[in-house]
């Protein structure tokens, strides 16, 4: 017996000392436990290197799950963070509502109606509830899945039973959305886009926080953000962005849950938004 306790801390002192048993304890730590890393490319040289750095630091001393999306067309510039993660869409799903809405009408070559105008109007530039509730209820949920697979965006998952706030997206999907609406495409004709950027452009002055904070002079903005406080991950804040002007065409959406306050979701969107205009309007 005392030979079995002295031969196991022989074994354990050669571990130990050759510095082995450091690894094993580092290899111990699960995989998940590491934040994924933001990854930017552009054309321009030393321009992704810097969002990369920016973006992180922006989001270092930040609690919460954030996802970020930024394309910008003059630049071949992409950045992503968490580009599959899936959140509970809030308001942004709205813009998904009025792109769904022109594509149908589209199909049978009509324009929106009064009454569907107004609706547009009040869901998009007021953030309004039950106007979103009424097209949502319209459309139906086989019309809200094709226009998704014709935009290609494969991870929205529409909310059931009338939930439209807690549609399932994605940073990609959202992406692709904005680019649908700012560059001309066999998806949205080039009034509905005009309309839907026309709206975003639009919305009240208490709802244009998020990506457009920081935004350059004689850029112009089109925004749509959502908000929502439910019992797990806390407040979902969201925001997204088309930005047009300074020799940039941008798109930018961010995402995030587990914050504490509506507020503190804000000011952690505004810090990424506010890196990235920076970041864009010198280079």
């Amino acid at each position: 017996m005392t030979s079995g306790i002295s031969r196991r801390a022989r074994v354990l002192a050669a571990v130990v000392g050759t510095g082995v048993l450091v690894p094993l304890v580092a290899a111990a730590t699960p995989a998940s436990a590491a934040a994924p890393a933001v990854t930017c490319t552009s054309a321009k040289a030393g321009l992704a290197a810097k969002l990369k750095k920016d973006i992180t630091a922006a989001l270092a001393t930040r609690k919460g799950t954030v996802a970020v999306g930024l394309y910008d067309r003059s630049t071949k510039t992409t950045c992503t963070l968490r580009a599959s993660s899936a959140y509970d869409s809030a308001s942004i799903v709205k813009v998904t509502v009025l792109a769904t809405l022109l594509w149908d009408a589209k199909k049978t070559n009509r324009y929106l109606t009064d009454r569907e105008s107004t609706l547009a109007k009040a869901m998009i530039t007021k953030s309004d509830n039950a106007a979103t509730s009424t097209l949502w209820k319209q459309l139906g949920m086989t019309k809200i899945k094709n226009f998704l697979k014709a935009a290609g965006m494969t991870q929205t998952k529409p909310g059931a039973n009338g939930y439209w706030g807690l549609t399932q997206i994605t940073v990609t999907d959202e992406q692709k959305l904005l680019k649908l609406l700012t560059a001309k495409n066999a998806v949205l004709s080039d009034n509905s886009r005009a309309y839907i950027v026309k709206l975003m452009g639009q919305v009240v002055s208490s709802q244009r926080w998020g990506t457009p904070y920081g935004v350059p002079s004689g850029v112009t903005v089109a925004v749509k953000n959502g908000w929502l406080q439910r019992s797990s991950n806390g407040w979902r804040v969201h925001s997204v962005g088309a930005f047009k002007g300074g020799g940039h065409d941008y798109v930018m959406t961010v995402l995030s849950h587990g914050n504490s306050t509506m507020n503190y979701g804000i000011a952690t969107i505004q810090a990424v938004a506010k890196v990235i205009h920076k970041d864009l309007k010198a280079s």
